[in-house]
């Protein structure tokens, strides 16, 4: 297995790429944009809207909540999760900063 080099690049490059790596899962993405439709939800509605067992979306959810890509308040016993827009302001002003400075004369 080979040896991570996090510390030789700078906090947002590791914050970015650990976003990025939480979210490199289609099965993630569409619990995104389910989010984003419904605007919050307990898990059971996203079992119900995707074609993966229970116990995977938990799986996934677990992975975008530690992420802090999801936010999650349980109510009795049940989980209602909403997206962590902090997160997603800090994803937009990076590819933002990208595009600004892309030249439009390369390749």
């Amino acid at each position: 297995m080979g040896i991570t080099k996090s510390e030789s690049f700078t906090n947002e490059q590791n914050d970015m790429a650990n976003l990025f790596k939480a979210m490199a899962n289609p099965a993630r993405v569409a619990i995104i944009q389910y989010l984003l439709k419904v605007d919050s939800c307990i898990c059971g509605d996203i079992v119900n809207e995707l074609p993966l067992a229970q116990p995977t979306i938990s799986q996934h959810l677990k992975e975008l909540k530690n992420a802090n890509i999801i936010q999650g308040t349980i109510e009795g016993k049940s989980i209602c999760y909403c997206l962590n827009k902090d997160v997603f302001e800090t994803i937009g002003r990076y590819f933002m900063g990208m595009y600004i400075k892309l030249d439009a004369k390369c390749c």
